[in-house]
């Protein structure tokens, strides 16, 4: 009966003939990211979507920014809310909460390969200290280049100076190896399609690390050796640093060649780093690249709007690398506000963010939405036998500071293995095992008719319409519709279920909807 249910519902939801989903009227630009890029969709003859409705838009910016579906009390507040200015109000209110540093430190833990176990070996020390050190540089908005210097010009213990692990966290110590580490996270660029001159000249800047180990168990020393480049050296053959826009680098004498590279890097007038860090800045929360994929740079995959993509670098490098602060741009924009609707079929209306792309949840936002609403915990394990990982048993998956805890369910959808740092490891693709797993799975089932919290929200109503009303905006972030209510009211009435197995029925039809599912 509830598969009967679930499709009854998504029917009426197509049907209704005011859509919960969007605001009626013309979109009119409201910032630089609106103009640059309503342009380009009216020089394409493509009309930009109309904007989400508040319902959609509170549930998006909760996931968008904290990985965090909203309460219900936290929806039903915004929707309630009549201030004009509560989309900017609620923006500033999540980039201040303590989620955004849990959610954007996992973000860039996969980036940085932040994980103990095999083929990245970090060991759970080093992976404690450098998650630790990754989560406070976002929660205390370090300035990207900062951050990205503190990474490559770090020296000492992997447990004291949990930066020095960006180093280890690799699964080849020789230099073109480091060089292609440091070119695909900093600068979006894949060095293995270089020219070997070009990376080789960019090796030579990390040809002078030496590493050894200490007494204490896993803990290993990065530091600066300028022996591995000496002639005779393991290094000697790599020959001179030069940047990766062919000019020949000057290195003083007694100088770490990192920090001559990273001062190159960061440097306001380099367009590499900005130009990364801003289309990886729009690609995590828009779903796609100006340039895409967002880590694949190159000459031959040009960005679809160079003007937008030139002005948020500008604006990065003008905040002084202030990552919130390009956040916040993107979040107020109407193109971030867009509603997922599709106004036109062709492909360039997607690549030209005429709409907001519909995607499902990340794995570990979904398995923590399940156990936000019934109320339930997931059970992590750690394939390490020592030092034993104890992992507490309300832990959010969000917060899951090592790539080698897992469980089946992050597994089966799509949670990255952190090998590679390649933002497409992580797999938001959905398949038939994960729906089946939705749809039939004893793991779903007991959350659902075990769950404390659901249970108690839905029996503590008082009238059946009251429950719906709860349930939907526990669940989806938003009342039923006229007709969704209509449709839930007569299977109810219908007796052909009790009233305990109607109220299980509606959220399993709620939570196996593709507006629960994904990012919309």
């Amino acid at each position: 009966m509830a598969g009967f249910l679930w499709v009854t519902l998504a029917a009426a939801a197509s049907r209704e003939p005011v859509r919960p989903y969007e605001q009626g009227g013309p979109v009119a630009p409201a910032c630089r990211i609106d103009e640059l890029v309503f342009a380009r969709l009216a020089q394409l003859g493509i009309e930009p979507a109309l904007l989400c409705s508040d319902s959609v838009f509170v549930r998006r910016a909760y996931l968008d920014v904290i990985g965090t579906l909203p309460s219900p009390k936290e929806s039903h507040d915004f929707l309630k809310d009549t201030n004009p200015d509560k989309r900017r109000a609620l923006i500033e209110h999540l980039l201040g909460r303590e989620e955004f540093a849990d959610y954007w430190a996992m973000r860039w833990g996969d980036l940085l390969r932040v994980k103990a176990e095999f083929p990245i070996n970090l060991w759970p020390n080093a992976v404690q200290a450098y998650a630790r050190w990754i989560r406070t540089s976002v929660r205390d908005n370090v300035p990207c280049d900062r951050f990205a210097r503190e990474l490559l010009t770090a020296s000492g213990s992997n447990f004291k100076n949990p930066q020095v692990n960006f180093y280890r966290a690799l699964q080849s110590k020789e230099p073109r190896a480091i060089a292609q580490a440091v070119a695909l996270t900093f600068m979006g660029e894949r060095a293995e399609k270089w020219q070997p001159e070009r990376l080789a000249g960019m090796a030579a800047f990390f040809s002078q690390l030496g590493y050894k180990s200490t007494l204490e168990w896993k803990e290993e020393i990065v530091f600066f050796d300028p022996a591995q480049a000496a002639p005779g050296g393991p290094n000697a053959r790599l020959g001179a640093a030069a940047f990766p826009d062919g000019k020949a680098a000057t290195i003083p004498p007694d100088t770490d060649p990192r920090e001559v590279f990273a001062d190159w890097l960061i440097s306001p007038g380099n367009p590499w780093f900005a130009r990364n860090m801003a289309n990886r800045a729009w690609a995590w929360l828009m779903g796609r690249g100006i340039i895409h994929e967002p880590d694949d740079i190159r000459p031959d995959n040009p960005p679809v709007n160079p003007e937008l993509l030139a002005w948020l670098s500008e604006e990065l490098v003008g905040a002084k690398y202030d990552m919130k602060h390009l956040f916040r741009v993107i979040l107020n924009s109407r193109v971030y506000q867009l509603s997922s609707i599709r106004p036109s079929d062709r492909p360039e209306a997607e690549a030209n963010f005429a709409f907001y792309p519909m995607r499902r949840l990340d794995a570990e936002v979904l398995i923590d939405a399940l156990c936000q609403i019934t109320g339930t915990t997931e059970e992590y394990s750690s394939p390490i036998p020592e030092p034993f990982t104890f992992i507490p048993e309300d832990q959010r998956s969000i917060a899951l500071a090592d790539g080698s805890v897992t469980s089946p369910f992050l597994e089966m959808f799509g949670r990255p293995a952190r090998d590679t740092g390649v933002e497409s490891e992580r797999n938001n693709r959905p398949t038939a095992a994960q729906g089946l797993h939705m749809l039939n799975s004893s793991h779903v089932r007991k959350k659902i008719e075990g769950g404390e919290k659901l249970r108690s929200l839905i029996w503590s109503a008082s009238s059946p319409e009251d429950a719906v009303n709860r349930a939907y905006l526990a669940i989806l972030s938003r009342p039923p519709t006229r007709e969704e209510m209509g449709e839930v009211r007569q299977y109810f009435e219908s007796g052909k279920v009790s009233r305990q197995e109607a109220y299980v029925d509606l959220a399993w039809a709620l939570i196996n909807s593709a507006e629960f599912l994904c990012r919309h």
